[in-house]
C-alpha cells in the first residue's frame, strides 16, 4: 500500500482527538514505540511519521522525503524531542487512547494542541542528501 493510500485510509478513521487522563511514563512510551513507525494526524489529516529505534533514538519526517534523525528523553513527566538541524526542543504528553497515542503539545503553555498517532504498519521513505543545494 502506498503512502498516499494509508494517508487517506487514516485520515478517514481517525476520529477527532481528546485529551486523555493519564499521561504514559518514560518506560511505558519506550516499550510502546520502539520498533514501530507511528504516523501522526490533527483533525483527521495525516502531517507526519516517527520511526521509533532503539536506545530512544528516532527520525522523523513530514513526509516529503526528508527525514530528522534525534533523540528523546523524559523531563518532568514530559517525552522531549531534539532533533538535528530542526529548531528547538519539542515536549510532549502521551497518553493511550482507543485508537493509538494521544500527543499533547506541551513545550507552549498557550497552546492546547492534540494529536493522534497510529501503527499503519506503513513505512515512511527518506531521501538521500541534497548535492548541490
Amino acid at each position: 500500500m502506498s503512502i498516499r493510500a494509508l494517508i487517506l485510509t487514516a485520515a478517514l478513521v481517525w476520529p477527532a482527538v481528546a485529551p486523555a487522563a493519564d499521561p504514559m511514563s518514560a518506560a511505558e512510551f519506550e516499550a510502546y514505540t520502539t520498533g514501530k513507525t507511528l504516523f501522526y494526524g490533527v483533525n483527521g489529516q495525516i502531517y507526519g511519521a516517527e520511526r521509533y529505534l532503539p536506545g530512544r533514538r528516532v527520525v522523523w519526517s513530514f513526509l516529503d522525503g526528508d527525514c530528522k534523525d534525534g533523540v528523546w528523553y523524559e523531563q518532568n513527566g514530559d517525552i522531549c524531542f531534539e532533533y538535528e538541524d530542526f529548531g528547538p526542543t519539542q515536549c510532549w504528553r502521551f497518553t493511550l487512547g482507543p485508537n493509538g497515542l494521544i500527543a499533547e503539545f506541551t513545550s507552549d503553555p498557550g497552546v492546547a494542541e492534540f494529536y493522534e498517532a497510529q501503527d499503519t504498519g506503513g513505512e515512511m521513505q527518506c531521501l538521500g542528501p541534497k548535492i548541490g543545494v
